[in-house]
């Protein structure tokens, strides 16, 4: 490989990684979105399957992760004290993990416990209907069944603004 080859190739890698950054900095705060959240069905860590439009009436928090992501096991305590707190008002938070091998998934969840639901997304379907292109992904559903937020990316500090959000959506 000839040194411009690499330099050009080294140029478009940097390129890339800022863009993600700032796509995810853009969006972390929670955009507003609107549209009714697609119905789903998933195997939990729990063996039990879980559909989406079962937890009507509640407010829904997908997190959409996997075990590489450093962010992702960043957010993940934060994701569970928040889960405790507000999952007895009526909120339920669904981490979806990504990967095609479930153990990758359970090999994290031995080092950083939660306890909501983990759902196993392994053919990446899930995530394909919801457009996943950043990890993690957090999208929040109103008790209508519409999504409000999505945040793409994750930065120390975010978990206010899902804190914020999560409370407006339950007193609505």
């Amino acid at each position: 490989m000839t040194v411009n080859r690499i330099t050009s190739s080294l140029f478009i890698s940097l390129l890339a990684a800022l863009l993600t950054l700032s796509a995810g900095t853009a969006l972390a705060k929670g955009k507003k979105v609107s549209g009714k959240a697609k119905d789903f069905t998933l195997s939990s860590n729990t063996g039990k399957n879980i559909r989406l439009s079962d937890l009507k009436g509640k407010v829904v928090m997908i997190n959409f992760w996997a075990s590489w992501c450093g962010p992702c096991r960043q957010e993940f305590p934060l994701l569970d004290d928040m889960y405790k707190r507000y999952q007895p008002a009526g909120f339920e938070l669904l981490g979806v993990n990504i990967e095609p091998k479930k153990k990758d998934a359970d090999k994290l969840l031995k080092q950083i416990p939660v306890t909501f639901p983990i759902l196993y997304d392994t053919e990446q379907k899930v995530s394909e209907m919801y457009d996943v292109s950043a990890m993690p992904t957090t999208i929040l559903i109103d008790k209508n069944g519409k999504m409000r937020y999505l945040a793409k990316g994750y930065k120390p500090g975010y978990e206010k603004d899902y804190k914020e959000q999560v409370k407006a959506l339950l007193k609505e």
